[in-house]
């Protein structure tokens, strides 16, 4: 998530996924399918089955039923994509996307509402969770902060994939956790701005209408597997893998970092809506 110490928390379960991929492809050779024939039965590709065999990339729970019963395993598949899902630290829609991120080149990101989790603060990650889930256990809030704060790692070290995103004004403009916290968030914006691997825009409230008003996005390349976006609401998230979407997401982005104010200027206005947030306090 250097990829240091993220990097040994996913590869954790990317060996519990590389068993599931070695078993799938057991089941699925025992009953005489090719890959082709099987994604046909269950509604994916051929090449999406062998990215799953060889755990490049993760079944969503549905698919893994589906697989179960075309390959009649008597549910193996399903009950071993639970236990997986069920170790992972991060929610169920997003944890594919998570351990993308881990093996991406470049991520692409635009953030309409707030600031994205690889660039938070403790204060403001803590402060959004609460906000999000009232009810839950302190304890259970600071888990979701440390993982939080643990997916950050991926941007550090030499090994960190390029990382640009473009913010929505109204992510400066709000105060989660209070103005002395928001002024630190943005101090910790300007200071990863500065980093050699990372860019970051924000999409003035001056541009009016723009290509991604619908929503949040990310998009991600990879040096051996082709370009994935990713969509996300509350509490849900979508993996898009359709070439066809994908690019269509890639253009969107494009149009809208065009809109956004360049790095340079961008940095200056972080600053100046922090200095704001402290001159307030």
């Amino acid at each position: 998530m250097s990829n240091g110490g993220a990097a040994k928390g996913y590869g954790r379960f990317r060996i519990g996924w590389e068993f599931f991929g070695t078993e799938l492809k057991r089941c699925r050779e025992a009953v005489g399918m090719s890959q082709d024939d099987l994604g046909r039965r269950v509604f994916c590709s051929g090449a999406y089955i062998g990215q799953i065999e060889n755990a490049s990339r993760k079944p969503q729970l549905d698919l893994a039923e589906r697989i179960d019963q075309v390959l009649a395993t008597g549910g193996l598949l399903g009950r071993m994509c639970k236990e997986l899902i069920n170790k992972s630290p991060f929610a169920s829609y997003f944890a594919e996307a998570a351990e993308l991120q881990a093996r991406a080149s470049t991520i692409c990101q635009f953030s309409p509402l707030l600031v994205p989790g690889l660039l938070q603060t403790e204060e403001y990650a803590r402060a959004v969770t609460r906000a999000a889930r009232p009810f839950q256990s302190a304890e259970d809030t600071e888990d979701w902060v440390r993982n939080r704060l643990e997916r950050a790692r991926l941007l550090q070290g030499p090994d960190a994939p390029e990382y640009w995103t473009i913010l929505d004004e109204g992510v400066l403009r709000r105060p989660v956790g209070g103005r002395a916290a928001m002024a630190r968030q943005l101090d910790h914006l300007a200071e990863v701005a500065e980093r050699d691997r990372v860019l970051i825009q924000v999409l003035p409230f001056s541009a009016g209408a723009h290509a991604l008003m619908d929503g949040s996005l990310m998009l991600m390349t990879f040096e051996d597997a082709p370009p994935v976006g990713y969509a996300e609401s509350v509490d849900s998230g979508q993996l898009l893998d359709e070439p066809a979407v994908v690019k269509r997401c890639e253009a969107a982005y494009d149009l809208a970092r065009a809109a956004a104010l360049p790095p340079e200027a961008a940095l200056a206005l972080i600053r100046s809506v922090a200095k704001e947030y402290r001159d307030g306090c």
